[in-house]
């Protein structure tokens, strides 16, 4: 009898109507298993396939399990639910990916990584993946990823469905995601529980069958995930980048004020430089509740201190407005203004004054949820001790 040796591992397989390729991702796993002389499972989790693909993985070896909550994260994180394996390794069910060379990411768990991922990019062509997919998507979404984490994660193919990993260190991650999203999701917690990630370079093969991505539905549930992990790539960063450029163009404003000539033509930012101070009050002033007040949820303390500080800069930016208005007018009654100078200090007064709006308006916001949920809280207690009372 052939000595197969330890780890066992779960290959896991999410399909939605794969018919063409599923018989053949499973006995390519089977033969993975066999090359590795690893004793395993293929694992695959029938998403709502109305072709036939589950009888057919049945067929070829798999054991099959059905998820009816629809999306790729929702299948895999069933799979890894459902997994009996020490490792488990996922991977698309479309012929994509080499299942024969799954031992080469075993290899690497097995010596002690948490995760590792297979590496598509280098070789890459129109054939195996989009262009906006590999120059854009891909690159934009691993270099966020890497933003978040801090230099936790540091792989280059952030978004490859081919990895590998520890199945109970993966579990305790408790994943969330339910779409695509769900592969960084599964890399910034990982990081951030510290976990040793890796990545190796394999193969990557063009898929069998219709793709079942949405390039922009599919991005833009990334982009929310990662705002909802880490608010500064969506409110601080670019409402920084705001304030820089609204300082540039108001400054530009003063410093030019017939414009700036370029060529035949005369641009005048006065009014965009105004836009852009507003614009980065409403991301800073979103930041600071959503970011900075989650980490005071629990002190009441620290609810007034942000409270009272974001009221006292909206009241300041708008009392400077005011002032710069005010002189204006001054300048303007005694018949001393300069036209296309005061167009650029009014521009600067009026962005100052709703950015001033903006900060108190927000402060007035956060005590009105604040104190909502309290008197909702009240209410609960209050009627569950009534209902103490009367039994």
């Amino acid at each position: 009898m052939t000595d197969l040796r330890e780890p066992f591992v779960s290959v896991i397989l999410p399909c939605l109507d794969e018919a063409e390729s599923i018989s053949a991702c499973v006995s390519e796993a089977r033969r993975g298993l066999d090359r590795a002389n690893l004793r395993g499972e293929v694992l695959v989790i029938d998403n709502g396939s109305v072709d036939g693909s589950a009888d057919l993985a049945e067929a070829a070896g798999a054991r099959v399990v059905v998820e009816t909550r629809r999306g790729y994260g929702a299948a895999l994180r069933r799979g890894i639910e459902e997994a009996v394996g020490d490792i488990g390794i996922m991977a698309d069910a479309d012929m994509t990916y080499d299942l024969e060379n799954l031992g080469q990411l075993v290899e690497v768990v097995s010596g002690g990584a948490g995760l590792v991922l297979a590496n598509r990019l280098d070789g890459l062509n129109s054939g195996t993946m989009p262009i906006l997919h590999r120059v854009l998507g891909t690159p934009t979404i691993s270099f966020m990823l890497r933003r978040i984490s801090e230099g936790r994660v540091s792989v280059r193919d952030s978004q490859s469905g081919y990895r590998a990993f520890d199945m109970v260190k993966i579990r305790e991650l408790h994943l969330q995601s339910s779409g695509m999203e769900f592969a960084s999701e599964m890399l910034v917690q990982a990081g951030a529980a510290g976990l040793e990630i890796d990545e190796i370079d394999l193969e990557y093969r063009p898929r069998a069958g219709e793709s079942k991505l949405n390039t922009f539905e599919d991005g833009l549930r990334h982009l929310k995930l990662l705002a909802l992990l880490d608010p500064r790539l969506v409110l601080l960063w670019p409402g920084l980048c705001a304030l820089l450029l609204g300082g540039l163009l108001t400054g530009l404003s003063l410093a030019q004020p017939a414009g700036i000539v370029a060529g035949g033509s005369r641009w005048q930012p006065v009014f965009f430089g105004p836009i852009a101070l507003v614009s980065s009050s409403l991301l800073l002033v979103s930041y600071l509740i959503v970011h900075v007040g989650a980490g005071i949820a629990s002190q009441s303390s620290g609810h007034a201190r942000l409270r009272n500080s974001v009221l006292q800069v909206g009241f300041g930016l708008f009392c400077v407005g005011g002032l710069i208005d005010g002189a204006l007018f001054v300048k303007w009654v005694s018949g001393g203004e300069t036209w296309a100078t005061s167009v650029a200090f009014a521009g600067l007064a009026q962005a100052l004054m709703l950015s001033g709006l903006v900060w108190m308006t927000s402060a007035f916001l956060y005590w009105l949820v604040q104190r909502q949920t309290e008197y909702a809280a009240g209410r609960e207690a209050s009627e569950s001790s009534a209902a103490r009372l009367t039994r």
